[in-house]
């Protein structure tokens, strides 16, 4: 094997780390965010370097979370390929990567945006890095409802970069993902419960069953149907943003319905796909809102 494919294979290992599928939906409602603190277009730099540093800081915590939970990954299908379970990298790369980048993030965004920003995301990385991952998801069913704050920073990281404060219109960017979440991965642990049981995690569905995990699914579908509401409510969007929180509302909770009506593991991994599309075309719809008034 040439040197330049074990270097191939050393980066695509540490990328691994960063989880960047999930990191891509962070950074995105981060970038919306920005743009959403600017009545006109934000200041280019502010978005660049904003979307580096949040960047960098959310695979760190990414990075941090895969180093913690090595075992129990490795007793999941779903990340049992991650590298930290396969041990495809030496004892102290993963924690001085996750370091390396957080610490790179950090500094990113102090210096070439604002203290705030700064601030912000390392409370972030915080909470998710240790209060989530170490604290609360092994010991509490309500681990999303709670630790779902952290996962919920981005469009406030995205807005203080820019607009250094943060307004009640960050706030309900927050809420909404906030609302979001819980059904997002309640979703997953449906059909993932045998693997969560088996890994000692007390997922909702593991710890009360499938039938109360669905009706909390519902529950909060309907929650965030009212929230995502709120945008037009208090004007800070209009009809054509309104228009598809609505439509992507409705099939939201129609899949919640048909959970309740007939439960198939390949309908709850739909559900779970459908609510990435979700939110990535809500937050899209505001942005569109946002320069089409």
């Amino acid at each position: 094997m040439s040197a330049l494919t074990l270097t191939e294979n050393r980066a695509r290992q540490f990328l691994a780390l960063t989880k960047p599928r999930v990191v891509s939906l962070i950074v995105f409602t981060a970038v919306i965010g920005m743009f959403l603190a600017a009545p006109g277009v934000p200041p280019l730099s502010a978005v660049v370097f904003g979307t580096l540093g949040i960047a960098l800081v959310a695979g760190a915590a990414a990075a941090i979370n895969c180093l913690v939970e090595q075992k129990v990954d490795a007793l999941m299908a779903r990340t049992r390929a991650r590298p930290s379970p396969c041990r495809q990298l030496r004892s102290g790369e993963a924690p001085s990567f996750a370091i390396i980048i957080g610490v790179s993030g950090l500094s990113t965004l102090y210096a070439k945006d604002n203290a705030l920003a700064m601030s912000l995301t390392l409370a972030t990385l915080a909470g998710y890095a240790i209060a989530y991952t170490v604290l609360l998801k092994p010991a509490t069913p309500h681990n999303i409802v709670i630790g779902g704050a952290s996962g919920a920073m981005p469009p406030i990281l995205g807005w203080a970069a820019v607009a250094n404060d943060v307004g009640p219109e960050a706030l309900l960017l927050f809420l909404i993902i906030f609302v979001w979440t819980p059904p997002h991965f309640w979703s997953l642990s449906l059909y993932r419960a045998r693997e969560y049981a088996r890994a000692g995690l007390p997922m909702l569905p593991v710890t009360h069953g499938p039938e109360y995990t669905i009706l909390q699914i519902l529950l909060y579908a309907l929650a965030l149907f009212a929230v995502t509401l709120l945008p037009f409510a208090i004007r800070m969007s209009g009809y054509l943003y309104l228009s598809a929180a609505v439509l992507l509302g409705a099939v939201f909770i129609g899949y919640a319905f048909a959970l309740i009506r007939h439960y198939r593991d390949e309908l709850a991994r739909r559900m779970f796909q459908y609510s990435i599309f979700y939110l990535a075309a809500l937050f899209s719809a505001l942005l569109l809102d946002h320069y089409w008034r």
